[in-house]
């Protein structure tokens, strides 16, 4: 009697590996369809039919529309995180280095991890990929709910306080003064606007889209930003 080989057959993805698919697909989708519709506008059938996926995917993996519009704001918290998350850190990690060893940081210092702070923040900005999320956090800011504090306090607030640290060095203010908070404000406010008035500013710049040439050309404006930070206090 012949001994049989096996042959490789490929294996099938478990239930678990299926119901991670779907959830994906749903949040990803679904950033899309609420920026676009809103929560009210975007029907279940809708969310389920742009992911592709079972109607009753959304009740069994998030309870509901409202369990996934939560859990989309979070999504778009986590993908803004990871690609900030290696300067964040790296800065962080300096910061809390220099204060465990009584050292201050200096002006010099301050302006060049805020530099790359501003940069790294143009990039993701002006991406593809973050014009589905402004659409989402743009009507989060109109009316905000739960999912806008999901996001401010998971992404926004750790790094407008990291940046008021940095600002603060380098114009010698307390950096939770009302002074440093809008000047941080208005320091982020600059760079968000190549995302949030993207249509206006492709057409005052004469551009018709934001590729790797654009891209470097406002990181140099970014710095600019920063240095511009203090100089004319100083002068003054």
């Amino acid at each position: 009697m012949k001994t049989r080989t096996p042959t490789s057959l490929p294996l099938r993805k478990s239930r678990g590996d299926r119901g991670d698919q779907t959830r994906e697909k749903l949040l990803k989708s679904s950033v899309d369809v609420f920026g676009r519709y809103g929560f009210d506008g975007a029907t279940t059938r809708m969310l389920a039919d742009a992911a592709g996926v079972n109607l009753q995917a959304i009740p069994y993996h998030f309870g509901g529309k409202e369990g996934l519009y939560i859990a989309s704001a979070e999504y778009i918290g986590e993908a803004i995180s990871s690609h900030v998350a290696q300067v964040r850190e790296e800065v962080r990690g300096r910061l809390a280095y220099l204060e465990a060893s009584g050292q201050p940081l200096t002006g010099d210092e301050a302006r060049k991890h805020l530099t790359l702070i501003a940069q790294t923040m143009v990039a993701l900005f002006v991406s593809k990929q973050s014009e589905p999320w402004a659409r989402f956090l743009i009507r989060e800011q109109m009316e905000p709910t739960e999912a806008f504090a999901r996001v401010y306090g998971g992404v926004m607030k750790p790094m407008l306080e990291l940046v008021s640290k940095l600002v603060g060095v380098l114009l010698d203010e307390d950096p939770l003064s009302t002074h440093i908070r809008l000047r941080t404000l208005s320091f982020v406010g600059s760079i968000l606007v190549y995302r949030m008035a993207h249509a206006a500013a492709l057409a005052h710049l004469g551009w018709d889209t934001v590729g790797p040439r654009e891209v470097r050309t406002l990181q140099d404006i970014a710095r600019e930003l920063v240095d511009s930070i203090g100089s004319q206090e100083q002068a003054i």
